[in-house]
């Protein structure tokens, strides 16, 4: 049995990053943990119905995969980037040492959101040998409408090295994609339920699946 740590800079880049990969994960009787990294709050200036909201919806999430454990950092939204890196990489790695997680997902680096890009340098500072020897593999995924919008000249952009075949479970993944109110929209919008099938159905057609999902191997020992 592997443990599994998908981390997310906020609540639903798990499941669009690789909400297939965790059911399928789930499915095979792996022990899956869910971290969510920031938090929004009245002090940021959401409405206090809005952070009522959001509660619900992580507790419905985490109910409709199954989720071993879901651990939450509460760091600031929005604004990671403003916080000592110092701060970030201790939050996670006493989840990652708490959960004594083998397998890390973790957001694509050079991603639009600057939280991403906190978020991926923190994590893969929790991959150290020497520090954390339980993780033997880092895998970034692709979050739609943050990925692709990441316009940075020098980034080479994201270039998966693996698939996984999430078939079986892609309506699963936008059923409860949709349970994140506000987020989903309809075509072209990116958060839609046809984007996420097409780039389903593009990841799917690199590896002859018929869906797919893909990622950039970051570490792996074997």
């Amino acid at each position: 049995m592997k443990k599994i740590l998908c981390i997310a800079p906020h609540p639903d880049d798990e499941t669009l990053g690789c909400g297939g990969s965790l059911l399928r994960h789930i499915e095979q009787g792996d022990e899956v943990h869910w971290l969510i990294v920031t938090a929004i709050s009245e002090g940021l200036g959401f409405p206090p119905a809005r952070v009522q909201a959001r509660d619900a919806e992580i507790r419905a999430v985490a109910e409709a995969y199954g989720f071993h454990m879901t651990h939450r950092c509460d760091l600031p939204t929005m604004r990671l980037d403003t916080l000592p890196i110092a701060d970030v990489i201790g939050a996670i790695g006493q989840i990652v040492s708490q959960t004594g997680a083998d397998t890390l997902y973790v957001p694509y680096r050079n991603d639009a959101h600057s939280d991403h890009a906190v978020v991926f340098d923190a994590a893969v500072a929790c991959a150290k040998s020497f520090r954390y020897p339980n993780v033997t593999a880092v895998y970034a995924y692709e979050t739609v409408s943050e990925t692709e919008f990441g316009l940075k000249p020098e980034d080479p952009g994201f270039r998966p090295n693996l698939f996984v075949d999430v078939a079986a479970h892609i309506e699963r993944k936008i059923e409860i994609m949709r349970l994140f109110e506000g987020e989903m929209g309809a075509f072209p919008f990116p958060r839609s339920e046809t984007c996420l099938r097409a780039l389903g159905q593009l990841r799917g057609s690199q590896c002859g699946k018929f869906a797919a999902e893909a990622f950039m191997i970051v570490k792996e020992i074997r």
